[in-house]
């Protein structure tokens, strides 16, 4: 079996995936991680103030069991599960960072030129910041879902909106990546 200290290869995640998949619907449940936190919103109060935030969320109790699973997962994996590597990222994306001042991570998840201690002081990369995380809660919103739920449980569960929605995140990414990001930040 490939180890457990290294990224795991698309036909063994790509697989548990599926599984988990196929097990949330053939109990009629769904996935996604905007609806967790919109269920932990719920509640701890927000529906005193937001009618968005007004549902049963003791219905959806159990896929905050998801959120604990992520956080959760994510601590084993970088703590008893990881050689030590960090993230390796392809030498030509590595370039093209360089390119746009960006320094390589060094296996860490984020580069210090967008979160490091020198960055976090700067009001551009702070507005940056800022604005990308307005942009990507109303485009959750707006599209009714994340990335995960639309992408992982719509998908599998072959709703058109979903695959409308993916191609939109798609389209959205590239055009930030390729023609977006090098202007921001050069």
């Amino acid at each position: 079996m490939y180890s457990f200290y290294g990224t795991w290869p698309w036909y063994v995640s790509g697989f548990l995936i599926g599984a988990v998949m196929l097990a949330l619907i053939y109990f009629g449940k769904s996935f996604g991680m905007s609806s967790n936190l919109r269920t932990m919103c719920t509640a701890l109060g927000a529906g005193k103030t937001a009618d968005f935030f007004k549902f049963d969320w003791k219905t959806q109790r159990w896929n905050l069991t998801v959120v604990l699973g992520a956080m959760l997962g994510g601590f084993i994996a970088t703590h008893y599960l990881s050689d030590g590597s960090g993230v390796n990222l392809n030498p030509q994306t590595v370039v093209e960072l360089r390119q746009m001042n960006i320094d390589e991570p060094n296996g860490k998840l984020l580069p210090d030129a967008l979160v490091g201690p020198e960055a976090l002081q700067s009001p551009k990369v702070l507005l940056i910041l800022l604005l990308g995380g307005v942009l990507v809660g109303f485009g959750t919103r707006y599209a009714g879902g994340c990335t995960s739920g639309h992408a992982i449980s719509g998908l599998s569960n072959l709703q058109l909106p979903s695959f409308i929605a993916v191609i939109g995140f798609f389209i959205g990414g590239l055009i930030m990546s390729w023609l977006l990001l090098p202007l921001i930040l050069n």
